[in-house]
């Protein structure tokens, strides 16, 4: 059976409504969290991806400045993960980091290929 991909988007809430910045030990337990998720699941991240970006929102009329502010505060960053199943892939992304903080949700969509 041929692996599946799918991209994970991270959301947040928009800046006001989070929460204060985490302290150091704080920190520091998150990036082992981090750590030991990336371990678990290395078989099935594809690419880490990374934050987003500035950019721009392109149409038949032009282009606008962008993304739209809503966005850019909610979607901060992606990665694609491969895996047998959806069921899979939410497993993946229920177990990341980008679900600890409150507010915080990923979005998971299969990639179509072919």
């Amino acid at each position: 059976m041929t692996k599946k991909r799918f991209l994970c988007i991270q959301r947040s809430a928009p800046t006001g409504e989070s929460q204060a910045s985490p302290s150091p030990s704080q920190m520091e337990q998150m990036y082992a969290a981090f750590n030991q998720w990336r371990e678990k699941f290395e078989k099935n991240i594809v690419d880490m991806g990374g934050k987003l970006g500035k950019g721009a929102v392109v149409t038949a009329e032009g282009k606008t400045d962008g993304p739209f502010v809503e966005v850019k505060e909610i979607a901060g960053g992606f990665m694609i993960v491969e895996a047998d199943s959806l069921a899979e892939a939410l497993q993946v992304a229920q177990e990341s980091p980008g679900t600890m903080m409150p507010g915080s949700s990923v979005e998971v969509r299969e990639i179509h290929q072919g």
